[in-house]
C-alpha cells in the first residue's frame, strides 16, 4: 500500500534517531582516536564492480542484488556492501600513490534482496573501516582492535571474537581438492545451495547454516591445515599482535565469510544476546581486490557493521542510550504584542545557540505550560502585556519551579547562562 514502507525497509522517527545520532558520533569518535578519516560514496555503482569484486559466485551478487538498468542502459546496482566501492574509489582518485597506509571509515546505507527478519532487512546500515598499502599484520589487529573497543564502549557483552585464516591463492588451491575431495561422497545429501557451490566455492559449504551441512562438513579439511608458510606466519603474527592489543579470540577454522575478496584473515564478533544471527562485525584481509578491479598491487584489510544489529544488541544488553535534553527556552505569550516579542527574542537566542520553541497553535497560557513541560525546556519565559508595559519578564525554572522577574536589557544574559 502507498502508506507502507516497502517490505525489508524501516523509518526511524524522531523519538528513535537520536539513538542512530549517539552511535553515530561515538563511531566517528573512536575512528578519529585511531586515525582513521570519513570516506563517502555514490549509493549505487556500475554492476560490473560488485561482480569482480564480491565475486559472481557469492549470494550477494546471484541472488541480493538490486540492479537495474539506467535511461543510457547502463547496468546499475544500489551499494550491497561498503568495501567495493571504497576500493574503486581508491583506484580512480590514484591513492595508491599517496603515502601509505590510507585509512578509512564510513557511515552508509546498503541494500540487498534477501529474506527480511529481525536485524537483517533489505535496507540496513553500515560502520565500516579499510586500511589500504600494508601486509603488516598489525593493520589486521588494528581494524580488529578499533570494533573491539566500539563494541564495548557500546555496552555489548557476551561477544566472543574468532578469527581464521582463509589463506591464499597459491594454498587454497590444495585445501580446496582436499575439501572437494572430502565432499564428494556426501554431495546428494548437501543442500541445494551448498551442491552449487561444490564446483564454484566449496569452501563455503563450511559456513553453511543448514544443520544437516553442518553435521555433513564437522570432520572436512580445515584452511588452516593448509597454510602456506607465509600465510601461516602471518596468521601467527595476528594472533601475537591481538595478545599485545589485550584482545581474547578464538580460532573458528570455519570462519570463511560470504564474500569472494577475503585472503588471510577473517574474523567475526558473535554474541548470543541476539540469536542465530549473531554476528554483529565481520571483516578480513582482502590483498587482491584492489588488482582485480584494475588497479595496482595494493593489499587492504576491512569490517562492515551493521548499524541496525548494533541498536538490538545494546537493547538486548540493558544498555540505555540517553534522550537528549529538550529545549533550552519556552516561551509563552500572551496577545498579538507579546507574540512579535516572543517572536525576536526567540530568533536572538537561536542565534546564540540556544534550543529554544514557543507555541504555533494558538494555545492558552495554561497549555502553552504543558507544552513546556512536555518538550522539556529548562526554563519558561513569560511574556504578556504587563511584561511588555514594566519591560520585564517572568522567568521560570521548570525542575525547581521557582520563578523570577528579569528586566528586558537582562533577560538575554540570563537566560545564556
Amino acid at each position: 500500500m502507498l502508506t507502507n514502507a516497502p517490505k525489508g525497509t524501516k523509518d526511524v522517527m524522531p523519538d528513535q534517531v537520536y539513538k542512530w545520532h549517539y552511535i553515530e558520533e561515538k563511531f566517528a569518535d573512536i575512528c578519529r582516536r585511531y586515525g582513521f578519516r570519513e570516506i563517502r560514496t555514490p549509493v549505487f555503482e556500475h554492476t560490473e564492480l560488485f561482480k569482480r569484486g564480491v565475486g559472481d559466485t557469492t549470494d550477494i551478487v546471484q541472488k541480493e542484488m538490486y540492479t537495474f538498468n539506467d535511461l543510457g542502459n547502463r547496468s546499475i546496482t544500489l551499494r550491497p556492501e561498503g568495501t567495493s566501492p571504497v576500493v574503486r574509489s581508491f583506484v580512480e582518485h590514484k591513492e595508491y600513490a599517496a603515502p601509505q597506509p590510507l585509512k578509512y571509515y564510513y557511515s552508509i546505507p546498503c541494500f540487498r534482496y534477501e529474506k527480511p527478519q529481525s536485524g537483517r532487512l533489505r535496507e540496513f546500515h553500515q560502520f565500516g573501516v579499510e586500511t589500504f598499502g600494508t601486509t603488516d599484520m598489525m593493520a589486521d589487529a588494528e581494524v580488529i582492535a578499533i570494533g573491539y573497543d566500539f563494541i564495548n564502549e557500546m555496552g555489548i557483552t557476551d561477544v566472543e571474537l574468532q578469527i581464521n585464516s582463509v589463506g591464499c591463492p597459491e594454498c587454497r588451491g590444495k585445501h580446496r581438492d582436499a575439501l572437494k575431495k572430502f565432499l564428494e561422497p556426501k554431495f546428494d545429501e548437501l543442500c541445494p545451495t551448498c551442491q552449487g557451490r561444490f564446483n564454484t566455492n566449496p569452501m563455503r559449504i563450511l559456513d553453511c547454516k543448514s544443520p544437516i551441512d553442518q553435521e555433513l562438513v564437522k570432520d572436512a579439511p580445515m584452511m588452516v591445515d593448509y597454510l602456506c608458510d607465509d600465510c601461516r606466519e602471518a596468521f601467527e603474527q595476528l594472533q601475537k599482535n591481538l595478545d599485545s592489543f589485550g584482545i581474547k579470540y578464538t580460532v573458528n577454522p570455519k570462519i570463511v565469510r560470504g564474500l569472494d575478496y577475503y585472503t588471510k584473515t577473517a574474523f567475526e564478533f558473535v554474541t548470543t544476546k541476539i540469536g542465530a544471527q549473531g554476528t554483529v562485525c565481520g571483516g578480513g584481509r582482502y590483498d587482491g581486490l584492489v588488482e582485480e578491479i584494475g588497479g595496482p598491487s595494493t593489499p587492504g584489510v576491512g569490517w562492515g557493521m551493521g548499524k541496525e544489529r548494533i541498536l538490538m544488541t545494546m537493547e538486548a544488553c540493558g544498555f540505555n542510550i540517553p534522550e537528549p535534553a529538550g529545549a533550552d527556552v519556552f516561551i509563552a505569550f500572551m496577545g498579538e504584542a507579546a507574540k512579535a516579542e516572543a517572536i525576536r527574542l526567540m530568533a536572538e537566542l537561536r542565534r546564540r545557540g540556544l534550543a529554544v520553541q514557543m507555541d504555533v497553535m494558538g494555545r492558552n497560557i495554561k497549555n502553552q505550560f504543558k507544552v513546556a513541560n512536555r518538550v522539556g525546556a529548562a526554563k519558561t519565559v513569560v511574556i504578556g502585556e504587563n511584561e511588555l508595559a514594566e519591560n520585564k519578564f517572568q522567568v521560570k525554572d521548570m525542575v525547581s519551579g521557582m520563578q523570577t522577574e528579569v528586566p528586558m536589557e537582562n533577560l538575554i544574559e540570563e537566560l545564556m547562562k
